[in-house]
């Protein structure tokens, strides 16, 4: 027997067994038998009615009167009273109820649905059954499980002890399916690509190693969705999108997890300025779907979603905010001395891209695009004009984070080649150390002209949901286990009978 299991449960588990009662039935309710949920039996309810009612939850409140007991039910869709006197369920039942029920019990009642005297929406039992008997007690019910960490790591408890969770999360997959159901009502296919790369392209992130045992081979989890989705316009097919699990062997914080979800998407004989229209059409109608509204408060910032969104030149927002020219490489690397950015060894763009996230990038707080990038931070877009400076990509931000990053999708292979080889020779860790040739090979053989789009799904959450961490919106972020080998530390006094 589990040595750190509560006593006094294990003793009312034994105490059913003893009873030739099943503590984790199969099933419930019997097959043929209609389930009721309950937000939607109260909600349906007629004033003055008695139905019959069939429903099933966890216990959340118990109240024993002496010659009745009253207990709470919760399903994902509600909450309702239940009545248990004697005389209805039998003396069997209801010492059962008495001597082996506890808080966070999974429970079946059968009975009739109607209102006490006191017009309390009750079901008054004629049966009950246990479901499932816990043997843990839920968070102390006073001062819940409020922990930020303890709640990532006991997502299980969180939902169920915290509405607003469960609502949020919901939300998350609203969200999802809209943009599926957004992206497919305009001619998008959605599609499936390898998670396991032989080389980890299509981003600048460091990618996780692991390697196969029947083929011997190292590979690399993927660090983005891109280069894959590009062969499929290859093949002909316009319109396609994916969205899946990216993984960057990256930090952790506030705004990033190393594994988190992106949505691709790459559309023939398009351009960045098509796929600008497109996501700022996506982002006002998840925000009209998920909110009601294109006015949203983030981190206690107003954001009004409401398009059009601003659109300005990367290198008039660092001119404007860090009063240094993109194309002065003298006063670029000078600028960077002067706040403390170490520009050895890197390209006169990327430390003017230093100098943009120092000071323009937490000025962008209403949705605004960023367009057309230096071309030395950006490998994989089509020049804006040929063999120029600048790249034809957007970055959207809102409330001074990226959200999507998007490019006219380079498809000259021999220029491609040219900067991905390039790119090798730097040796930068986040920097594929090959050259994709199955990628290249594909380009050779002919890729249309195109605009793509990648964006951070749980970024986007945050703001619909007004969240300030991304652990708030991934069901089961990446922690450290807990030191001792337990997943968690107890979350406060347990919360018995009353």
């Amino acid at each position: 027997m589990a040595a750190h299991l509560p006593e006094e449960r294990l003793r009312k588990l034994e105490a059913l067994r003893a009873a030739g009662v099943d503590p984790y039935p199969k099933r419930f309710p019997a097959r043929g038998e209609t389930r009721n949920w309950i937000g939607p039996l109260r909600d349906g309810y007629v004033e003055g009615a008695e139905v019959p009612a069939v429903v099933c939850g966890r216990v959340t409140a118990y109240r024993d009167h002496g010659k009745s007991i009253f207990f709470d039910v919760k399903d994902e869709t509600g909450k309702v009273q239940v009545y248990v006197q004697q005389d209805k369920v039998g003396e069997a039942v209801f010492t059962r109820i008495r001597n082996t029920f506890d808080l966070n019990d999974h429970v079946g009642v059968r009975g009739t649905f109607a209102k006490t005297r006191r017009g309390e929406l009750t079901v008054f039992a004629t049966g009950v059954e246990m479901l499932a008997k816990s043997m843990t007690p839920p968070p102390d019910k006073w001062h819940g499980l409020q922990d930020k960490e303890l709640r990532s790591r006991r997502r299980h408890v969180d939902l169920n002890a915290n509405d607003e969770v469960m609502a949020q999360f919901r939300m998350r997959s609203r969200i999802v399916a809209e943009m599926r159901k957004f992206l497919d009502q305009r001619g998008f296919v959605e599609v499936e690509t390898p998670v396991l790369h032989h080389i980890a392209g299509g981003a600048a992130a460091r990618p996780f190693l692991t390697h196969h045992n029947a083929l011997d081979l190292d590979l690399s989890l993927r660090i983005a969705l891109e280069l894959h989705l590009k062969r499929l316009l290859v093949g002909g097919m316009e319109k396609v999108f994916e969205i899946g699990r990216v993984f960057r062997n990256e930090g952790i914080d506030t705004r990033h997890n190393p594994e988190f979800t992106m949505i691709e998407l790459y559309w023939a004989y398009a351009d960045y300025e098509d796929v600008m229209d497109l996501w700022e059409q996506l982002l006002v109608h998840l925000a009209m779907t998920a909110r009601g509204t294109t006015k949203l408060t983030w981190g206690g910032t107003a954001i009004d979603l409401s398009a059009p969104f601003r659109r300005v030149r990367y290198e008039d927002l660092l001119k404007q905010h860090a009063g240094v020219d993109l194309d002065d490489e003298p006063a670029v690397r000078a600028k960077c001395a002067a706040v403390g950015i170490d520009t050895k060894d890197k390209s006169h763009h990327k430390a003017a891209n230093d100098l943009f996230e120092m000071f323009c990038e937490r000025t962008l707080i209403q949705p605004t695009f960023v367009i057309d990038y230096p071309r030395g931070i950006t490998t994989l877009a089509k020049w804006k004009d040929f063999g120029g400076d600048r790249a034809e990509r957007f970055e959207l931000f809102v409330n001074g984070l990226e959200i999507a990053n998007a490019f006219s999708e380079m498809n000259d292979p021999i220029a491609q080649r040219q900067i991905l080889e390039k790119q090798v020779l730097e040796k930068d860790p986040e920097n594929p150390a090959a050259v994709d040739e199955d990628f290249l090979e594909a380009l050779e053989y002919g890729m249309p002209p195109a605009g793509g789009v990648g964006m951070g799904v749980d970024r986007l959450v945050m703001m619909l949901s007004d969240s300030d961490s991304i652990r708030d919106v991934v069901l089961f972020p990446l922690l450290r286990p807990h030191a001792g080998g337990a997943d968690a530390p107890q979350d406060g006094a347990p919360v018995e009978k009353v």
